[in-house]
């Protein structure tokens, strides 16, 4: 009979493999059942990992959709109560306007022109709001401040202008004006009409006066396949029509005019406010709408963000409870490596000398 010997050192290094292998394996097992997915999705789905990242990419691009959503809502939101300030702001040049109507002493005049001053520093100050470091009504240009201030004490471009066109109409005339009170109503309507309307309502002179916005607003993708319009601009057709009521009333209703010119001017500026007012509440309405559409497309992302999670979990979620059960089994194996090791660590010949 023939015998042969095993190595105690051969039994401890199987052993110690045996214990890196189990607590490889634990860590695998411990970060299992705290994410509630395989670990490794490569080898545990093969082939699937494929869908899994697909899945993985779609859920990200609507989670940016909805991130993006909300700075949009944000958006909408402040321009929104910007908007309301304005309209206010306008109404109350308007019933300035028809409070003082008819009014020529001095004092009246002076109240009257304080007023209108008050709204056009309040409508400028909401038109030129800024969110996050973007100016809402600047179109695209959201770096720069849209509206420029009429009223600065430092002096404004837009009031020399005006300045200037009047002066250069009064020399205009034949004979020539000197005064303010030598206008006549027809000179002050073609005064207004065809030297300030297109001063304001054209291109290059509101722009070279009043405006830094950008005429192209801006636009947002709030889904996969829909683009709203998500600012407005200063260059809108009511803030210029506002600005051009503003200076009529502000500028001439106070100065040395006949009554009955005044009511002309005051008719004018009223009829221009009003229009303001209307396009005002014209862009309310047309935000509002881009507001609802970002709340129907953020509804639907969430929607969607849940069922692809659900799908995403499914194929690559594993069963905690059977994970613990081996995490279990493979600690008690562990401890039992430890405790046979220790033994094997024993066994020398020394002990039995």
């Amino acid at each position: 009979m023939k015998t042969s010997f095993v190595s105690s050192l051969a039994v401890q290094t199987a052993m110690r493999l045996t214990i890196q292998q189990g607590q490889s394996e634990m860590v695998r097992l411990q970060e299992e059942i705290t994410t509630g997915r395989h670990a490794d999705l490569g080898i545990s789905l093969g082939a699937g990992a494929t869908r899994s990242i697909n899945l993985q990419r779609e859920l990200s691009r609507m989670q940016t959709l909805k991130d993006t959503n909300s700075i949009v809502t944000q958006r909408l939101s402040g321009s929104q109560d910007a908007l309301a300030t304005m309209v206010e702001a306008a109404e109350k040049v308007r019933d300035t306007l028809v409070s003082f109507r008819g009014n020529d002493a001095v004092d009246k005049l002076s109240i009257q022109k304080a007023d209108i001053q008050s709204a056009m520093t309040l409508f400028t100050a909401a038109a030129n709001t800024s969110l996050n470091g973007e100016y809402l009504f600047a179109g695209i240009n959201t770096d720069v401040r849209p509206l420029a201030d009429y009223n600065d004490p430092a002096g404004s471009a837009a009031k020399a202008t005006y300045q200037a066109a009047l002066s250069g109409f009064m020399a205009a005339q034949v004979p020539p004006l000197t005064a303010m009170k030598d206008f006549t109503g027809d000179q002050m309507k073609d005064f207004i009409t065809n030297t300030l309307e297109p001063m304001f309502l054209g291109g290059a002179q509101w722009d070279a006066d009043w405006s830094n916005a950008s005429s192209q607003n801006m636009t947002s993708r709030i889904s996969t396949t829909e683009v709203i319009q998500s600012s407005t601009n200063v260059n809108s057709d009511a803030v210029r029509k506002f600005a051009l009521a503003n200076v009529i009333a502000g500028e001439l209703l106070d100065t040395d005019i006949p009554s009955v010119v005044r009511a002309s001017v005051s008719d004018m500026a009223m009829g221009y406010v009003s229009e303001a007012i209307t396009g005002l509440n014209a862009e309310r309405s047309a935000l509002g709408v881009s507001e609802s559409r970002v709340e129907k497309a953020t509804t639907s992302l969430e929607a969607q963000i849940k069922i692809i999670t659900n799908n995403k979990l499914d194929l690559e979620g594993i069963d905690t409870y059977d994970a613990s059960v081996r995490l279990t089994a493979l600690k008690t194996q562990i401890e039992t490596s430890y405790t046979l090791t220790a033994r094997l660590q024993q066994l020398s010949l020394i002990n039995y000398l």
